[in-house]
């Protein structure tokens, strides 16, 4: 893959749905040549496909993080319960290593997040936690096998 593809692919990952002429436009060559980069990209399975973004995709709650949590004991499955419990509380997942589940949580402010915080640290069982705010986030396309 060379520079115009890595180029092109960045183009349809801003915008999957932008014209052949736009995409030719923004980078500078004929539209013939962007149907075949898109052609050859596909034949080889560069891109998988082409995916749109709902407005459920776009969070209300705009303020998110991943918590990884150390438990004691055998109460990670009432654990994982309680916080699938929490409104704020996407996904639960139960991991390998250093930390035993992995939350992903969102909130609508720092301050509800930090009560978040509070309410699953105080969790009977939750012995050590870390917590990473997500920046940004790009979407990609689903792996098909």
């Amino acid at each position: 893959m060379d520079d115009l593809d890595q180029r092109l692919i960045a183009a349809l990952r801003r915008d999957g749905r932008a014209s052949v002429q736009h995409l030719a436009d923004r980078l500078g060559v004929s539209r013939a040549t962007v149907r075949m980069r898109m052609a050859r990209l596909q034949a080889r399975g560069e891109i998988l496909g082409y995916t749109a973004i709902t407005r459920g995709d776009v969070s209300d709650a705009p303020v998110r993080g991943l918590v990884l949590i150390g438990i004691e004991g055998r109460g990670g499955d009432r654990i994982m319960a309680r916080l699938s419990g929490m409104a704020q509380v996407s996904a639960v997942h139960s991991t390998n290593g250093k930390w035993d589940l992995i939350v992903e949580i969102s909130a609508a402010s720092l301050a509800e997040l930090d009560e978040v915080l509070r309410q699953i640290r105080n969790q009977d069982g939750v012995v050590t936690s870390e917590t990473n705010l997500l920046l940004s986030s790009r979407r990609t396309a689903a792996r098909w096998t």
